[in-house]
């Protein structure tokens, strides 16, 4: 994105609107005894002011207030005794797939309805969803922020704020995690790796970690990208490639995995041959740990850095990619043999008819849709081979209608588009625009709503509902 020099940036005109806001006075500073995380806030707000100026060339400054101001009325209760509809990156399963849920298709005839539209700060964090409150990750100014607003409206309930700013220049500032959320809780990875646990409902801290500097790991060169993954009592994130868990009541650290780095992807839980275990794309290529203890299972090595998540087959194989820093390379599907010496996995086919790069990809039906770099291609799970390749999106990014065979496809430069997710060729089926800047986020849908985002704005818009296919007493009447 190209901007005068001597004009304001997205985040320094989302700064300055915020000036208009009255800013109540802020409380006390803490004593010197006072325990370290209170360093960061966790306040219900409407949009509200920072205390300095942004900061140049995305250098940190020192962090010195904490804002309040009043809840909004009729906060939802959190839902502990069930799972969030979409609860953190990639939706449940951490696939992109979406069931249970079928849309017009004929935009020109029944457009998405655009229900509410704001500004945000700048990151490239997806949205998490439970109930009327959806989650994500922002920066303003010297804050890195976990934000909370109701799927309703749009209109803020809580941020909770570190002093923490993170920047480089191809993806520019902000977190690059998305949100889990699990019961009453919500798990947030910072883009130099500060780990929260915030109540879901008033964005109170519950515990955090700073866990690149206490696993001595360094913050990858684009920033940590890695979003919370729970299982059981346990969260488990990657810090740059290395994988380690802490208990998801107390904060304590659990388990430490394998060392490695060279990787943006986030842990991804699967299950092999009855095992239950937690894939990771790193640099030597796919790690499998044991979710308790974080013991190695296996490993598989293919050189190339690691962004996007492994995919499973419904038989039971993984797809894993490899690229590198001009774009993908290609996509190869492994088979984990098991037995009582251990776990082996071997090839059986490597193809370069999609290449991912960091734009993830869907299974359905035999088949794998993604991004070939940046034009979307379907390649056929038996074998590897393209079975077409068209649609000029950049580098976006999909979710999966299944029971219509539809892709919901976001485009780098903005636009909202359907395909159809079938073998025969490349069609397209709608578009729209949605944004003016470029769009890296993950979309979602939720019921008829979806959500999205990139690093200025979130929106959100009502599909239409598309009626369901006859019933076979409904083809017999006709």
């Amino acid at each position: 994105d190209l901007h005068w020099r001597w004009t304001q940036s997205p985040e320094e005109r989302l700064l300055a609107q915020a000036y208009d806001d009255p800013v109540p006075a802020a409380p006390a500073a803490p004593s010197a005894e006072a325990p370290k995380e209170s360093i960061a806030t966790s306040t219900p707000v409407a949009p509200a002011a920072p205390a300095s100026t942004p900061p140049a060339a995305g250098m940190p400054e020192k962090h010195t207030t904490e804002r309040a101001a009043s809840v909004p009325a009729s906060i939802p209760e959190p839902h502990a005794a069930r799972t969030a509809e979409w609860p953190g990156f990639r939706g449940p399963e951490r696939d992109s797939v979406i069931r249970g849920v079928r849309i017009e298709t004929d935009w020109s005839k029944s457009p998405p309805m655009e229900l509410w539209r704001q500004p945000i700060g700048p990151g490239w964090s997806s949205i998490a969803v439970d109930g009327d409150l959806l989650y994500t990750q922002e920066q303003r100014g010297n804050e890195e922020i976990v934000a909370c607003y109701r799927v309703s409206t749009g209109e803020p309930v809580w941020r909770h704020a570190d002093p923490v700013r993170f920047y480089e220049s191809n993806g520019g500032a902000g977190p690059r995690g998305t949100p889990t959320i699990d019961k009453d809780r919500v798990y947030s990875m910072g883009a130099t790796g500060v780990l929260n646990a915030l109540d879901a409902k008033t964005g109170k801290k519950l515990w955090s970690h700073d866990t690149a500097t206490e696993l001595s790991r360094e913050v990858p060169f684009w920033g940590i990208s890695s979003s919370p993954l729970v299982v059981d009592d346990v969260v488990i994130v990657s810090v740059g490639g290395t994988l380690a868990g802490y208990d998801a009541s107390t904060g304590k650290q659990r388990w430490v995995g394998p060392l490695h780095g060279g990787s943006y992807s986030s842990p991804q839980l699967v299950t092999i041959d009855g095992v239950t275990q937690v894939v990771i794309l790193s640099s030597p290529g796919a790690v499998s740990v044991n979710p308790a203890d974080g013991k190695l299972l296996w490993d598989y090595k293919w050189e190339g850095g690691a962004i996007i998540q492994p995919a499973m087959t419904p038989d039971g194989d993984i797809l894993i990619n490899a690229m590198s820093a001009m774009g993908g390379m290609g996509t190869r599907r492994l088979s984990i043999k098991h037995d009582a010496n251990g776990w082996t996995p071997e090839e059986r086919w490597t193809t370069n008819g999609l290449k991912p790069y960091f734009n993830d990809y869907v299974i359905h039906k035999g088949h794998a849709y993604g991004f070939d770099n940046n034009i979307l291609a379907c390649i056929d799970l038996a074998d590897g081979k393209r079975k077409w390749k068209g649609g000029r999106y950049g580098n976006g990014q999909m979710i999966l209608l299944a029971d219509q065979d539809v892709l919901i496809v976001t485009s780098e430069e903005g636009e909202l588009a359907l395909v159809s997710a079938t073998t025969d060729a490349y069609k397209e089926l709608a578009k729209i625009p949605l944004f003016d800047a470029k769009t890296w986020n993950h979309p979602v849908v939720v019921g008829n709503v979806l959500l999205v985002r990139n690093g200025e704005e979130m929106a959100a818009f009502r599909l239409a509902a598309d009626a369901p296919p006859p019933t076979d007493a409904a083809k017999d009447e006709r």
